[in-house]
């Protein structure tokens, strides 16, 4: 049931097979150089190690899709160094150890859904949605009069993440986070 891909559907978050493992693509850009055949330069990580490579693949290759499975999933709860995810489908729960879910955690907070991607029968990879909304639980108050440039401070989030935002951020502010980043985008009214 292998699809195959060529090179020109190589695109961000693609999932092929290289060399007998499952990757992941990060970055995909077609090049048409003054002589010599086009190609795409991909930087793409592997879904069992998370290392990264760098690799040029000629027009008109072909590659096999990874046979992956994702499953929407909601994030429960921490047990011990472990994360424990429910699938929303059959309800079913699973133990993700903390190097496969990485720094996600910190905006992981209880009733996040995510998407769980296997290979094997064993979870490779965790994804968040790109945004997530989270409350902060400390914040030292901004110094009047300190706005010359785009001055931050460091606040604490209600997952224990610490980020910066701007000076006027205080406790309690529900904040506009991008998880890719990790990077404060607004301050949410209400």
């Amino acid at each position: 049931m292998a699809n195959t891909y060529e090179t020109s559907d190589l695109r961000k978050g693609l999932k092929i097979m290289v060399d007998g493992a499952p990757y992941v693509v990060v970055e995909a850009q077609f090049v048409k150089p003054g002589k010599g055949q086009a190609f795409t330069r991909t930087r793409m990580k592997n879904l069992l190690t998370g290392g990264v490579i760098e690799r040029n693949i000629r027009s008109g290759e072909k590659m096999d899709a990874a046979d992956v499975e994702e499953q929407a999933s909601t994030y429960l709860y921490k047990d011990g160094s472990d994360f424990v995810f429910m699938n929303k489908q059959s309800y079913e729960q699973v133990q993700v150890p903390a190097d496969t879910v990485g720094d996600d955690w910190q905006f992981m907070k209880e009733n996040t859904d995510v998407t769980l991607t296997f290979y094997n029968g064993r979870v490779t990879a965790v994804a968040l949605s790109n945004f997530v909304e989270l409350r902060v639980t400390h914040s030292e108050p901004g110094v009047k009069g300190d706005t010359a440039n785009n001055v931050t401070k460091p606040a604490t989030l209600e997952t224990g993440a610490t980020i910066n935002v701007p000076l006027f951020i205080n406790e309690g502010d529900l904040l506009k986070i991008d998880t890719r980043e990790g990077k404060y985008l607004e301050r949410i009214r209400g």
